[in-house]
């Protein structure tokens, strides 16, 4: 009897054991249903449509700027990818054909991505052999596609990266510009360039260097347009990748371009380039900006540039009718700020230089400074586009002797910058470095710089010299008979007798007229007493300053006001 009771209580047990399970497999059923049902439901009260169509996809804002080009034409509309990946990026290849189809064919450009290990510095060494004693200097492998098979693309889209003094980037940039000039350029076939749009896809935009603001059609969001200007496109492509090589102002395929562009400047009687200078802030410099006139004017063979100086509110009217007469157009401007520089310090006003950009009514600009003479003919210069230079030092170039292509949105994006690029030097040359990371290197003897190593064995000038360019106390500021930086020790580097007599011999053939704008005040001929005198002191072993001065200009003295 006891044994039949333990039974029956153990199978009671396993019922109610199974009844539990099922319970809590039902609740944990209803559970995972209640979560899914959630899943579908906006709120309580609402449940999601489920759709099973695909969505419209979104047309980018820059399929409006080339619709009517599309819709017009009786042929397919060629689009070419760069930088975007086949499987990736498929979005971009459907929203293309989902808006024009069956009038548009994409592409995708194949090209090799330039060598991970190669830097900025690669492309923009510290120094290159100029003078060619070895090997040619060559930059680096910088891969192309193949362009013969894009040359029909109606648009070139690219996803374009960020960074500033990025090889990447800049190969991106240089892999569109080729194929747009591919595309575009119909010379060959006698029928002139054809429209070629480039769309650039990122928050960062091209390299302005490269695609001017001036070509610029939309700017929406991530979305940048253009519609660029062939014949100044073809000619950065033309230029080496970096200031690893010297420019060429035209490469083989480049003389019709040059050939086109001075036949153009002929037809039209008009004189489209010139030489700038910029004085500002006091008329110091009143004195070799007439010399650099009068040694343009000489080096020239024939003048078909007009010569224009940028002249501030501090240059005096009397300063004004001499600059006149030395050869000067002057145009008044008001002097730029540098935010960085301290008051009273001799570059504070030096942002003014970036006037140079507003003179537009000139396709290019050879801008010198004021301390500069020429003494051999550089309007073989007005052929190198923007912004070609000389080198000055590690990656940079001097910005004392510039080529560049007026714009006015170029000088409203500067001035945009003006307070957040921070200058490397405080001034203009360190500004300049920043916005055009892109430059093209000029020869260092169209920009002789007037220094000289510590021995300080050789201070001629080369016979090559296109310029000189007269750092330290300038030749006007010291007595005629001896370059002045010889007083001290410590600019004995700029110190150059045979530079020096190259200016007064420039200064000899001025008229007189225009030689009394270079006389001594009384403070300026103070200052040279005390330098001698120091140097006298110091017993420098150069002896300079035993030499017995003759300068006529101390006989008469000119205000310091």
């Amino acid at each position: 009897m006891s044994s039949k009771s333990s039974l029956s209580q153990s199978h009671s047990r396993q019922k109610l054991l199974l009844i539990c399970l099922l319970l809590v497999s039902l609740t944990l059923l209803f559970f995972l249903f209640s979560l899914e049902y959630k899943e579908l439901t906006l709120d309580t009260n609402n449940i999601i449509q489920v759709d099973h169509k695909p969505k419209p996809i979104p047309i980018p804002p820059w399929f409006d700027i080339i619709a009517k080009d599309v819709n017009n034409k009786n042929y397919i509309f060629k689009v070419g990818l760069v930088n975007f990946n086949a499987r990736v990026n498929v979005t971009l290849h459907e929203q293309v054909l989902d808006a024009f189809h069956p009038k548009v064919e994409t592409k995708f450009v194949d090209f090799d991505h330039v060598d991970e290990n190669l830097k900025w510095g690669d492309f923009f060494p510290e120094w290159i052999d100029e003078d060619e004693k070895w090997d040619k200097p060559k930059c680096p492998n910088m891969p192309m596609p193949i362009l013969k098979n894009y040359e029909d693309l109606n648009v070139v889209v690219a996803k374009i990266p960020c960074g500033i003094k990025d090889v990447f980037r800049l190969q991106v940039n240089l892999v569109v510009a080729n194929l747009a000039v591919e595309s575009g350029w119909l010379t060959k076939m006698g029928s002139g360039h054809r429209k070629v749009y480039v769309v650039f896809v990122g928050s960062c935009g091209p390299m302005e260097e490269i695609f001017k603001c001036d070509d610029l059609l939309m700017h929406q969001g991530e979305y940048w347009v253009y519609m660029p200007d062939l014949m100044t496109l073809k000619h950065q492509t033309l230029m080496p990748h970096g200031s690893c090589q010297i420019a060429t102002p035209y490469a083989q395929t480049g003389k019709e371009f040059w050939r086109k562009y001075t036949e153009s400047r002929k037809q039209s009687n008009r004189r489209h380039v010139a030489y700038v200078t910029v004085l500002h802030s006091s008329e110091a410099y009143v004195c070799g900006a007439i010399a650099l006139a009068q040694s343009i004017l000489k080096s020239t063979y024939q003048v078909t540039s007009d010569l224009v100086l940028l002249a501030d509110k501090s240059i005096g009217s009397e300063s004004i009718k001499g600059l006149k007469a030395a050869g000067w157009k002057i145009k008044r401007i008001e002097r730029i700020l540098n935010p960085f520089a301290k008051k009273g310090s001799y570059n504070e006003w030096n942002y003014s230089k970036l006037r140079i950009w507003q003179l537009t009514k000139y396709q290019k600009l050879i801008f010198l400074d004021s301390d500069f003479l020429v003494l051999r003919n550089l309007d073989h210069l007005f052929a190198y586009p923007q912004l070609s230079a000389s080198p000055n030092e590690l990656t940079l170039f001097n910005s004392g002797l510039m080529v560049i292509e007026p714009s006015q949105c170029m000088f409203h994006n500067m001035m945009d910058k003006t307070s957040k690029v921070h200058p490397y030097n405080g001034g203009d040359q360190g500004f300049l470095n920043e916005v055009f990371t892109w430059w093209h290197r000029l020869p260092a003897k169209l920009n002789y710089l007037k220094t000289f190593g510590v021995e300080h064995n050789n201070d001629e000038v080369p016979h090559d010299a296109y310029t000189i360019h007269y750092l330290g106390v300038k030749p006007w500021q010291c007595y005629r008979d001896y370059d002045c930086n010889w007083d001290m020790l410590d600019r004995h580097i700029f110190a150059s007798d045979s530079a020096h007599n190259r200016w007064w011999k420039v200064y000899d053939s001025m008229p007189q007229e225009l030689q009394s704008y270079c006389g001594l005040t009384e403070k300026m001929n103070q200052r040279i007493v005390m330098m001698r005198r120091q140097a006298k002191n110091a017993n420098l072993s150069d002896g300079h300053w035993k030499i017995k001065v003759k300068d006529p200009r101390r006989q008469y003295y000119y205000s310091d006001n």
